[in-house]
């Protein structure tokens, strides 16, 4: 039997509506900074990085509140919305810290140009701030309303079947995604946990039911079906306590197939280390033979070319020039 997931929550937007007000505010007053502040224009550079610096607490505690509430949907059993939502949440901090960086270094360094004052640099930074941090909550509000528009199963339930059943799918999630399948099993045992414990809260309250209604003697009490509830709901805790402790043992084998696995390819690296120290070895080796072999060479031909000159002294002296004696005259007649 899977785990129960009827009692979903849906999950407040609240939060992400207020900080995108602020962050609405926040991109007005940077707009309307010359007209605001006119009066104080030496103080204005000041005000706006107070301002930032104000937003980066703000978002700093708007972000927790949001980490908890995809603490929350995981806890219910939607792993991949928690992993998407996971990412998404920490973006407006980290906006918002690269924005006050960029701020810290206009004000230090006085970064005037021609056409830019120190003030309309940092109203262009709050303004990129705010456009930024304000997408990201957009598209974290789209995937809440998603989320709390579902009608069906934990996403979580699919690796208490899938992953560890069958020996090829295990080959290959532990070849190809090992960590994913270790947080996945992780997740599901927070859900189971969580089942658990609302299923023990359910349990005590039927008893408590079921005691009250023992107690009374007005011949209405529907005993037989609260003890049938009763029973129904410490049969599906017994399930799920037998299903955490298969999907433990489970884990453990996919940590140590995982870890054979990590083994395996340690020894294999060593191995081709190695053959590549073997390898620079031999090449070392055929370079040095390769310079011996070329010095060879180039003695050889020294000694073809001694060689053919002696033969040419030795052709010189056996068959000298004849010298003739005749006189031009003669030559010439």
């Amino acid at each position: 039997m899977a785990p129960i997931f009827s009692r979903r929550k849906s999950t407040t937007i609240v939060w992400t509506v207020i900080y995108c007000i602020l962050l609405a505010g926040y991109a007005v007053l940077a707009l309307a900074t010359p007209w605001v502040f006119h009066h104080i224009t030496n103080l204005v550079p000041s005000i706006l990085c107070s301002c930032n610096a104000l937003l980066l607490l703000l978002t700093g505690i708007f972000q927790q509140c949001l980490v908890y509430q995809v603490n929350k949907i995981r806890l219910q059993g939607y792993y991949s919305f928690s992993q998407k939502l996971k990412h998404i949440v920490r973006l407006p901090f980290a906006v918002t810290a690269y924005g006050t960086a960029a701020m810290l270094l206009v004000m230090v360094w006085k970064l005037n140009t021609g056409f830019l004052s120190i003030a309309t640099l940092l109203r262009i930074i709050m303004l990129i701030q705010a456009a930024s941090a304000g997408s990201f909550m957009s598209v974290y509000i789209g995937y809440v309303h998603r989320y709390n528009s579902l009608d069906s199963q934990p996403d979580v339930l699919k690796s208490l079947y899938s992953p560890l059943q069958l020996s090829s799918s295990l080959e290959g999630l532990r070849y190809h995604d090992g960590n994913r399948l270790s947080d996945q099993q992780m997740a599901l045992l927070q859900y189971q946990r969580e089942n658990l414990q609302f299923l023990s809260e359910e349990i005590l309250r039927l008893q408590e039911s079921l005691s009250k209604y023992q107690r009374s003697n007005d011949g209405r009490t529907p005993q037989v079906d609260l003890a049938h509830l009763l029973a129904t709901r410490d049969q599906e805790l017994r399930t799920l306590n037998a299903e955490t402790n298969q999907l433990r043992s489970e884990l453990m084998l996919a940590r140590s197939l995982i870890a054979e696995r990590d083994t395996e390819i340690q020894r294999i690296h060593n191995t081709n280390n190695q053959y590549v120290e073997e390898n620079e070895r031999l090449r070392a080796i055929l370079g040095e033979w390769s310079a011996r072999a070329a010095k060879l060479e180039r003695a050889l031909e020294k000694e073809s070319l001694s060689n053919m000159e002696f033969q040419k002294k030795i052709a010189t002296l056996k068959n000298p020039p004849c010298v003739s004696t005749e006189s031009p005259d003669q030559q010439g007649a």
